[in-house]
């Protein structure tokens, strides 16, 4: 599963920088298998293979493939959740509760990664289809995916506030921060109020309630999910392919 992030020069070179000591083998699993066994034994404890995971997920090894890097997770945490453990999307191992048979949370993901892929969504919301976040209901994803909107026009422009003021800021008014066009005609600027008001739409009904209300009295099932994600990843390329806007004094 690893080795398949990995060319056989990019194995050498990170079990060399993780300390770990080759001992033979022939394909990239057989070197990969080796060398950890070999230093799990010498060490009697598991802490440098475990840096050595963390160093195959760390996210700088996956700029541009965010889908692949959350699908590779999602694959090793189905294993470690039999270990008590998962590797964050920081590529970070923490301990979780042991799992004992597989959940109908795993299922419940796997569905809805396959919905979205068919849907062509956006990378950075299928980081959210994942098994912990979905161990109850639905809430959690569509939480998570709601903030993780407003942390992208955070990002892009450089502001600091939340919810409905930083989107006023980012892309509201006669001076927007972001543009979506070159705002120079009437039906440009109408595109840039209406997304605007989509965004804080989506805010209000999806993140003010889930953030403040109890879950029981927010259900949310498998459809409403799969179409407010949706909707998370045409807002996500939306801003990914807004331009900065330029004024003149």
């Amino acid at each position: 599963m690893l080795v398949d992030a990995l060319s056989h020069r990019e194995l050498g070179v990170l079990l060399r920088e993780c300390g770990i000591e080759e001992h033979g083998g022939g394909p990239r699993w057989e070197r990969l298998l080796l060398a950890l066994s070999g230093r799990q034994r010498q060490d009697g404890c598991g802490n440098n293979v475990a840096a050595f995971v963390q160093a195959v997920l760390h996210p700088a090894r996956f700029s541009g493939r965010a889908e692949a890097h959350a699908e590779l997770i999602e694959k090793v945490n189905r294993l470690l959740a039999f270990e008590g453990l998962k590797v964050t999307d920081a590529g970070v191992l923490t301990p979780v509760p042991k799992a004992s048979t597989v959940s109908e949370a795993q299922a419940r993901a796997s569905r809805l990664r396959q919905e979205l892929l068919g849907r062509k969504v956006h990378p950075d919301v299928l980081a959210f289809c994942r098994a912990e976040l979905l161990q109850d209901d639905y809430f959690h994803a569509v939480l998570e995916a709601t903030k993780s909107v407003a942390e992208k026009i955070r990002r892009r422009t450089g502001l600091v506030s939340d919810g409905a003021e930083l989107v006023d800021a980012a892309l509201g008014g006669n001076r927007p921060v972001l543009a979506l066009n070159s705002l120079q005609s009437d039906a440009e600027r109408s595109e840039q109020r209406g997304f605007t008001n989509l965004i804080k739409g989506f805010f209000g009904t999806c993140r003010n309630p889930t953030a403040h209300a109890p879950r029981i009295y927010w259900p949310i099932d498998e459809l409403d999910a799969i179409d407010l994600l949706t909707l998370a990843s045409y807002l996500h390329r939306r801003i990914d392919a807004a331009v900065p806007a330029r004024w003149t004094p």
